[in-house]
């Protein structure tokens, strides 16, 4: 790897954690403890909605009120636009759930989001392949951009296994005779700055190898289309472009140094690795 490939892909790292939690944003307590970050702006709307100030400038919801009826009471008041799916809420990614709440509210909340990606493989005359997807138009986030083969947030109530058996199904029509030889291989986390919020996500990365005639089909609308590609050319598209989602790149340079495309015990491969378990919390 050159300087210049390494300072390149590093970049989307930078990108994803660009959040300054102590500096920017306020604790919001619910539970008995710090599940998330706001920011001092939208504290006006959440005192309209039971949440006050204790003392260290701690955002907290009272104890009679849950965190599902908090999001419930935004997305009724049009302060958010509902996503219909409800996520579990996490004070950290080991912790068991303390509440459930619309997927759309996590980042005005600047709680703990989780999802799924994997990396669908294909080994042909000594060549390792990746299937790429491209994003819908219609979709909120990111609209076109690539993305994996299959990758999903977390409903509320599933396991990232059966998460991914589930959006294996419904975006690639892939049967859970293949998807069980899906490998689980790292995690990833990072919080940043989006449109939409503070994103602080954990990622569950897999890799599956499947067979070169097979094709995936989109099922759900969400994908517009599939494309196979050689690693080496997405190697250099997350190099050059944007055009991955944001995230994506990051579970893609991940793959890249297992794939050996970054030398897994160079220096570069070292810094890379820091970057990619980014700061959850301050």
């Amino acid at each position: 790897m050159q300087p210049v490939e390494f300072k390149n892909l590093f970049r989307h790292i930078k990108k994803c954690n660009t959040a300054k939690l102590q500096k920017d944003f306020l604790p919001f307590k619910a539970h008995n403890q710090i599940i998330g970050w706001v920011r001092p702006s939208f504290m006006d709307t959440l005192q309209k909605h039971h949440v006050v100030m204790e003392e260290n400038n701690i955002c907290t919801l009272p104890a009679q009120y849950s965190i599902e009826m908090l999001g419930n009471q935004l997305i009724e008041n049009n302060m958010v636009r509902s996503m219909n799916e409800l996520f579990d809420v996490y004070p950290s990614p080991y912790a068991k759930p303390v509440g459930k709440i619309d997927r759309a509210v996590i980042p005005d909340l600047g709680l703990i989001g989780t999802g799924v990606h994997l990396n669908g493989l294909v080994k042909k005359r000594n060549q390792i392949y990746l299937w790429i997807a491209k994003r819908a138009k219609y979709k909120r986030l990111d609209p076109e951009k690539l993305d994996h083969i299959v990758a999903g947030g977390i409903p509320a109530g599933f396991t990232h296994n059966n998460t991914l058996e589930k959006e294996a199904r419904e975006e690639a029509s892939i049967p859970n005779a293949l998807m069980i030889n899906a490998e689980y291989k790292s995690l990833i986390t990072y919080s940043m700055i989006r449109p939409e919020g503070l994103r602080r996500d954990v990622l569950y990365c897999y890799d599956l190898w499947l067979p070169e005639d097979f094709q995936p089909v989109p099922n759900d609308g969400e994908v517009e289309s599939f494309q196979l590609k050689k690693l080496e050319d997405v190697y250099h598209q997350v190099c050059e472009t944007d055009d991955f989602k944001f995230n994506v790149n990051l579970v893609l340079i991940d793959l890249f140094i297992r794939m050996g495309i970054i030398a897994k015990n160079s220096q570069y491969a070292h810094r890379i690795k820091t970057g990619l378990r980014g700061k959850l919390f301050p």
